[in-house]
């Protein structure tokens, strides 16, 4: 007798459950639908600023990069996906300046956490909200972006 008051106890809290989860499968199935209809909807597609797309180095008013060579950026980014090659020339004054020759960026094994842009004392680079990178050859995903 007291197994068989336990067994219906038991079905009514699984009755319970499952009206539960009903209740809020209703709630959901009727709102608004979010869904993005991705490849047909690619002209009114937004996409917030803060996505974090890819790097890019983005120009000054002269259309030069802003981007000093330091190195901040390549001693912050846990992947080593940043590649920074300088040279250091000398100006007409006798100082010494760095000038930086080649900016590697590898997308592939980026991760996106935004501590190169935040290392950056410039504000030589950012994220642009580009996300189509699909390609068939990962050595595609190595860009140079000076």
């Amino acid at each position: 007798m007291n197994g068989f008051i336990i067994y219906i106890r038991n079905a009514f809290k699984g009755l319970w459950s499952l009206l539960i989860g009903m209740r809020t499968t209703m709630r959901v199935f009727f709102r608004k639908k979010v869904t993005e209809q991705y490849p047909e909807n690619r002209l009114t597609l937004k996409i917030s600023d803060r996505f974090r797309g890819e790097l890019i180095m983005p120009k000054d008013e002269n259309g030069n990069n802003r981007c000093v060579a330091c190195g901040l950026c390549q001693m912050a980014c846990p992947n080593n996906t940043i590649n920074i090659i300088s040279e250091t020339k000398e100006s007409e004054d006798g100082k010494k300046k760095r000038c930086l020759v080649k900016y590697e960026y590898d997308l592939g094994s980026c991760m996106f956490c935004q501590l190169c842009v935040n290392a950056c004392p410039h504000q030589a680079i950012m994220f642009s909200t580009h996300f189509e990178n699909a390609v068939f050859d990962r050595t595609k995903l190595v860009r140079q972006l000076n």
